[in-house]
């Protein structure tokens, strides 16, 4: 029987990854994209992880920062790279709000990725500089009902985790305040604490130092449970906005074909990096809480944030970019 020469040729790209993923796999340094600057809690988790997995896979797993565009540049870097498990990207929840605040994107959010596993839950915290007077998520609430519209907020870009987990909020607390969006947290923190924007969702790392210093006051959390870091932090909902809960995860991800194989192997070495004692302590400072699934509980979890988020993008009106 004779082969066409496009089945020879998928035959003839198959054969290296199949023969490969059966090898000494790895056998060199695996580059791992974060779609953000240094220093933000998506960079400061995959560098935790990163060192944990290397070491235990007898490896180097070097972090590039590919930021920019909402994390979308870093995306489509891993979108073509080779699906050979030696480029792989630690993003967050903002993987799943790009699709539908692009009008168009160079890769398929679905079809090019295979998801490894998320790593952590991190809640993002409600802080309010002292200056504002504001000691309660009750007392943010009338005051943003006293003078509609005349309240706002940062984000740390245009779609980000933090802009969606503030927009959620004010949709299900019926209220009117502005995104104020910035590159990053950290400039963003710097402005909610001087007391030049309202209020800010933001993850708990880059704020916990000044929360304990009360150069910050946290409102609650926009988490579905309270945080580890701040347990007497009450969440948006018990503090009186049912419906205003956000999950922000990070996670893994290789380009889609990666063989099953090799994800399942980077799944395992995850999960054996998440129960060391220094990754424990890591995640405690951050606030974050480990969270690990299968690939393909994976897969089904963030098929169904996609739709989920398109109705709250839609529900907030956000804009969508054109480029």
């Amino acid at each position: 029987m004779k082969l066409s020469r496009r089945a020879l040729a998928a035959a003839a790209f198959a054969l290296p990854l199949a023969a490969f993923a059966q090898s000494g796999y790895p056998s060199k340094p695996i580059r791992v994209i974060v779609p953000f600057a240094a220093g933000s809690t998506t960079d400061i988790i995959a560098r935790a992880i990163g060192d944990k997995m290397g070491q235990s896979m007898g490896t180097t797993l070097v972090i590039e920062n590919k930021g920019g565009a909402s994390g979308t540049i870093g995306q489509a870097a891993v979108a073509t790279a080779a699906p050979d498990g030696y480029t792989l990207m630690i993003h967050s929840s903002s993987h799943t709000v790009s699709p539908h605040t692009f009008a168009k994107l160079p890769f398929d959010t679905v079809a090019d990725f295979a998801p490894v596993t998320p790593i952590s839950s991190t809640p993002n915290v409600l802080v309010i500089a002292p200056s504002k007077n504001i000691k309660s998520l009750k007392e943010l609430l009338a005051a943003a009902r006293a003078k509609p519209g005349s309240m706002n907020f940062a984000s740390a870009g245009q779609g980000s985790a933090t802009h969606l987990n503030a927009e959620k909020f004010k949709l299900a607390a019926k209220i009117d305040a502005q995104n104020i969006p910035f590159k990053g947290s950290a400039e963003a923190v710097t402005e909610v604490a001087a007391g030049r924007v309202d209020y800010y969702f933001s993850p708990i790392a880059p704020v916990i130092g000044q929360i304990k210093t009360g150069q910050l006051v946290p409102l609650a959390v926009g988490s579905p449970k309270r945080a580890a870091a701040l347990p007497d932090v009450p969440t948006t909902a018990e503090a009186g906005v049912p419906g205003s809960e956000f999950n922000f995860w990070i996670g893994m991800f290789a380009p889609a074909r990666t063989p099953k194989d090799i994800v399942d192997r980077l799944q395992a070495e995850v999960v054996k990096a998440l129960a060391t004692p220094e990754v424990k302590e890591r995640f405690a400072a951050l606030g974050a809480d480990a969270w690990t699934l299968k690939p393909a509980e994976f897969d089904a979890y963030l098929r169904e944030e996609i739709k989920t988020n398109a109705a709250l993008v839609k529900a907030a009106g956000l804009e969508v970019h054109k480029q």
